[in-house]
């Protein structure tokens, strides 16, 4: 499995780049919201990647960080969802605006990217719910250890932040301590940025 590629980036169009790397040029599929945050053909860019195998080919897809990548695979894993379907909404929103739209049930907002329908939409959030239920579940001995702030952090837009933590993968524990160190007055979006760069910093 290739994890990530370290190159010069020789070719940029709409959700697909060519990033040279050793003398081979790897084709590169992306979202529009990872090909944003790139700079000019020519310059240095990291990609982390998945290989997605196909009985008919192998294609090679990109992002700029783990989070838009692990909401990649995560989308890609439920039934009917596939890597065209799963650009279109990394395109249209941001891995922290993806996990919002789970977390508080706006199926509208996922039919905004283009080709996502309603059933698709709403099949997307009730399974990455179910999910994240069923993590729940089998930690809940260790939700029993959280110290006794956490029942206040759980409310407004903390809870709103550990659920959208939690559809990106993270443990309700991991999530509440690191929503638990942020200034109360942030907004969900802000809590869930904020989150995410106390757990990539273990905090």
């Amino acid at each position: 499995m290739i994890y990530s590629i370290h190159g010069i980036l020789i070719e940029a169009e709409p959700y697909h780049i060519v990033v040279e790397c050793n003398g081979i040029g790897y084709s590169v599929k992306t979202s529009l919201t990872t090909l944003s945050k790139f700079p000019e053909t020519g310059k240095e860019i990291q990609v982390y990647t998945f290989l997605h195998v196909r009985e008919d080919a192998l294609e090679l897809f990109g992002f700029c960080d783990k989070n838009e990548l692990n909401t990649f695979k995560m989308l890609i894993s439920i039934n009917g969802v596939g890597p065209k379907a799963a650009l279109s909404i990394l395109s249209d929103l941001t891995p922290e605006r993806f996990a919002l739209c789970v977390a508080s049930n706006d199926a509208k907002a996922l039919t905004k990217a283009p080709g996502i329908g309603l059933k698709t939409a709403q099949r997307i959030i009730l399974e990455l719910k179910d999910r994240i239920a069923k993590e729940q579940i089998a930690q809940g001995a260790i939700g029993s250890t959280l110290p006794a702030a956490s029942s206040s952090v759980t409310a407004g837009n903390a809870s709103e932040a550990i659920s959208a933590l939690e559809v990106l993968g993270y443990s309700r524990a991991e999530a509440t301590r690191a929503v638990m160190s942020l200034d109360s007055t942030l907004s969900i979006e802000e809590m869930i940025k904020g989150g995410l760069k106390a757990l990539a910093g273990k905090v």
